[in-house]
């Protein structure tokens, strides 16, 4: 199974029994949206809710933390999942947050996962059946995996790398929240960016219907944001979310030496001892 699959294959796998099909939508604050309520109201027939917003680690001081192996599991066997099963992750999200989704699985083991290109937005729009109603699962026996941890960065280490840059930061968040002109939505958060990060705004690796753009188009975004895509890159945004989008770009491009800083600007600009950049990138 590839990393990205269509609407169509979708379609043609419904009903298999090694296929768990999982809704991953979260949604900005100001979305006003609640996705559980949105789930039962509609989904992709036989999908099963993630609840994403809920899946972080609560004693983690990185705010949204990515789970714990345990963590992952006890979440993977209460919607009935097993190790051996495929999973394919949708969302109904602005912030396209099945890369979220997939990349805590590919960091807790799960090889067989991919995102459902366009999500329920295109699913929805070329006409395909849709449930309504809560979905219950019998208990999985899903078992948990060593988390991949060299995928994640912690702010001690982008810290260490300002000096040595040894990898390449690429923010994600839209232009304006990058250079500082626009404040950050959260309460006691600066405005600005990591020093030498570059930005590559998550919606230039997507087409206007919500799918991912070719390898070619994608190498194209980076490239004209100065990246060079030779060197090992940790992705950034806000929260861990579209940083995501931008690291699950660049493994449909054939870049797999890309890490997460999960804290994000959530974590590195609530402390006023870390530095800031203000302005675009130089």
């Amino acid at each position: 199974m590839d990393s990205l699959v269509s609407t169509q294959w979708l379609a043609r796998e419904l009903g298999s029994p090694d296929l768990v099909i999982l809704d991953a939508s979260t949604h900005l604050p100001d979305a006003g949206r609640d996705p559980a309520a949105d789930f039962a109201k509609e989904h992709i027939p036989g999908a099963r809710f993630l609840d994403l917003a809920s899946l972080f680690d609560p004693e983690s001081p990185v705010p949204g933390a990515v789970p714990t192996p345990q963590q992952f599991a006890a979440r993977m066997a209460k919607l009935g999942i097993s190790n051996d099963q495929r999973l394919v992750i949708y969302d109904d999200s602005y912030v396209k947050t099945s890369a979220r989704a997939w990349f805590i699985c590919r960091l807790n083991g799960v090889k067989q996962v991919a995102v459902l290109d366009g999500g329920l937005g295109k699913w929805r729009s070329e006409g395909r059946p849709l449930e309504s109603g809560d979905v219950t699962s019998a208990p999985g026996d899903y078992a948990p995996t060593p988390a991949g941890t060299d995928r994640l960065r912690t702010k001690a280490q982008v810290l260490a790398n300002i000096d040595s840059g040894a990898e390449q930061l690429v923010d994600a968040r839209g232009a304006k929240r990058f250079t500082g002109e626009e404040g950050d939505f959260r309460p006691n958060i600066a405005s600005g960016h990591i020093p030498g990060s570059r930005n590559v705004v998550f919606d230039q690796v997507l087409n206007p219907d919500g799918t991912y753009k070719d390898p070619a188009a994608i190498e194209a975004a980076f490239k004209a944001a100065g990246v060079d895509l030779t060197s090992p890159i940790v992705t950034t945004c806000g929260g861990g979310v579209t940083a995501s989008v931008l690291l699950f770009a660049l493994h449909l491009a054939g870049k797999d030496d890309v890490a997460l800083y999960d804290g994000s600007w959530s974590e590195w600009g609530a402390d006023p001892a870390l530095p800031k950049e203000m302005g675009e990138a130089v």
